[in-house]
C-alpha cells in the first residue's frame, strides 16, 4: 500500500491533486489556503493537519510550491515524519542546483527523492496529459511511476537527480525565446500593416501541421552532422529555406526600420543549430 501525499495546492497543483484521487491507495492533501483543501475533502481526500503529518502515513510525497525557499521548508517538515523507503518528488522548478543537495539530504534519512518538474500548464494537469521530467534514481523513479502515470501522458527518466530540472529549464528557454522571437515577428508584421490576430491564426495553424520547433527535436547529440547523416540533406534543405527567408525578413526591417535582433542572431547561427557548420546570411541574401 503506498498512499499518496500532496502538498501545493495552487493552480497546477490541484488539478494535478484532483487526478490523484483515482490512486487506490488513496491520497492525503495539504496546502496553507483553506479553500482548496475543503474543495479535495469534499472529493476524497484527507486533509493533513501539517506536512509532517502528510508525511508520516504517505510512501509518495509530492511537492508543488512555489520557490527554492518553500520546497526546503516542505522538506525540512518532511524530514523526521516520513518512513524510511518514502520518496519525495518535487515537481516545482527549482534552481538547477537544488535537486542534487535535496537527493543527499533525503539519503541521510533513508529517503528517496526525486525532481519531477511538469510542462503543459493547468489545462495539461486537468486532463492528466502533462509531460513530467524525472530525475532520480531508477529506484526512486521506479517507485513514482504508477502515481505519475495518473499525472501525465508523457513521463520521461532524464537520468540523475537535477536531470529533471535542467530539461525543464531547456524547455522553457526554448518556449519564452520564442515568445521574444514572436514578439519581433508582430512588430514587424504590424509595421508592413499585417493584420496580427489573423497573423496568429496562421502561426497556430502551421505549427499544429509542421510541428513548430520540435519538428527538428530527433537527433540524440548537437554535434556536426556527417555527410552520411540522413539528417544531412533535410537540413540543408532547412537551411537554404531559412536563410533565404531570414535575409528576406531582414531587409523587410530594414527598409520599414524595425529593429530585428532576434532574426539577425538567427541567421548567422541557423547552420551551426542544425549542426551544418557556421554561417551569415546578408540583408541581400546571402550565405556564407
Amino acid at each position: 500500500m503506498t498512499r499518496v501525499g500532496f502538498v501545493g495546492l495552487g493552480n497546477i497543483g490541484k488539478p494535478m491533486a484532483k487526478r490523484l484521487l483515482a490512486w487506490d491507495d488513496g491520497l492525503t492533501v495539504f496546502d496553507l489556503a483553506p479553500e482548496p483543501l475543503a474543495e479535495l475533502e469534499e472529493q476524497g481526500a484527507r486533509v493533513a493537519d501539517s506536512v509532517a503529518d502528510l508525511a508520516g502515513e504517505c510512501g509518495v510525497i509530492c511537492v508543488m510550491v512555489n520557490t527554492d525557499d518553500q520546497v526546503r521548508e516542505v522538506m525540512g517538515q518532511v524530514l523526521g515524519a516520513a518512513r524510511p523507503g518514502t520518496v519525495v518528488a518535487v515537481h516545482s522548478t527549482i534552481s538547477p542546483d537544488l535537486p542534487p543537495r535535496l537527493e543527499d539530504l533525503a539519503g541521510r534519512h533513508d529517503l528517496l527523492f526525486v525532481d519531477a518538474p511538469v510542462s503543459g500548464g493547468a489545462m495539461g494537469a486537468a486532463d492528466g496529459t502533462l509531460a513530467l521530467m524525472v530525475g532520480g534514481s531508477a529506484a526512486a523513479y521506479d517507485a513514482v511511476r504508477g502515481p505519475f502515470a495518473l499525472l501525465g501522458a508523457e513521463v520521461v527518466h532524464c537520468g540523475p537527480a537535477g536531470n529533471g530540472t535542467a530539461a525543464k529549464l531547456a524547455r522553457n528557454l526554448l518556449h519564452f525565446v520564442a515568445f521574444t522571437a514572436t514578439g519581433e515577428a508582430l512588430r514587424l508584421a504590424e509595421a508592413a500593416g499585417v493584420d496580427l490576430v489573423a497573423l496568429g491564426r496562421i502561426v497556430r495553424h502551421t505549427d499544429a501541421i509542421t510541428g513548430g520547433p520540435g519538428a527538428i527535436m530527433h537527433r540524440d547529440t548537437t554535434a556536426p552532422l556527417t555527410p552520411e547523416d540522413g539528417w544531412t540533406s533535410i537540413f540543408e534543405h532547412v537551411l537554404a529555406l531559412g536563410s533565404k527567408d531570414l535575409a528576406h525578413a531582414i531587409a523587410l526591417a530594414d527598409r520599414l526600420g524595425v529593429e530585428v535582433p532576434m532574426a539577425q542572431y538567427a541567421s548567422e547561427n541557423l547552420a551551426r543549430a542544425l549542426g551544418l557548420g557556421a554561417s551569415a546570411v546578408t540583408s541581400e541574401g546571402a550565405a556564407t
